[in-house]
């Protein structure tokens, strides 16, 4: 199996990076290809530029015309999804949302003719023909309880609910570990070693 994991956090001693290892380390534990997609060090520019929103309203009608005019990144990002059998997220949670290079890699990403194809006008297909499941991770420092009543589990609805449930990825997970600032050292450790064991069982 090759698992693409698409990761944004700026600082390396971060929770959120050594939830990075542990799952890498699972992956390999298994025998899995990992391909590492790490945002902020690809330096990725997550703004939908004028090109690409015009981009965009033609990538219905214009497909070709339509990649060549794309950020050479996303064409780069296209070849290694292309190949992936299970697409992983990794990332904070900041005021509620995914950080802006996350959200960024969404936008110019899922994309016409990048990650899914139109059919019969409205309805969306995806083109990843290999992915079979979708896996997001995030660290949070807010209760579940309180995303989930009060913010309405925001990441969920957004991402596995609606933009990759939108193009057709049937199988769709999420975990979230919640008040990674307040609980113990040994939680935290067991939070790791819990996700190291998971991935190292994926087949």
């Amino acid at each position: 199996m090759k698992a693409v994991i698409v990761f944004n956090h700026p600082y390396e001693g971060s929770y959120c990076n050594a939830v990075l290892h542990a799952v890498t380390a699972g992956l390999a534990k298994a025998g899995h290809e990992i391909d590492l997609i790490h945002l902020d060090k690809d330096n990725f520019d997550p703004v939908m530029r004028a090109k690409d929103l015009e981009a965009f309203a033609k990538a219905k009608f214009e497909k070709i015309n339509t990649l060549q005019a794309l950020d050479p990144m996303v064409l780069n990002y296209k070849q290694q999804l292309e190949n992936a059998d299970h697409l992983i997220f990794i990332f904070p949670i900041w005021w509620e949302l995914m950080p802006a290079l996350t959200k960024g890699f969404i936008d110019k990403v899922v994309f016409p003719g990048v990650t899914y194809d139109y059919e019969k006008e409205i309805k969306m297909v995806c083109r990843l023909k290999n992915l079979k499941r979708l896996t997001v991770i995030t660290t949070m420092n807010s209760p579940s309880i309180v995303y989930r009543l009060v913010f309405g589990n925001a990441i969920k609805k957004a991402i596995l609910t609606g933009t990759f449930w939108k193009i057709g990825v049937k199988n769709r997970k999420w975990i979230s570990l919640n008040m990674v600032k307040f609980v113990s050292e040994q939680k935290r450790k067991k939070w790791l070693a819990n996700l190291e064991n998971r991935f190292s069982k994926l087949k």
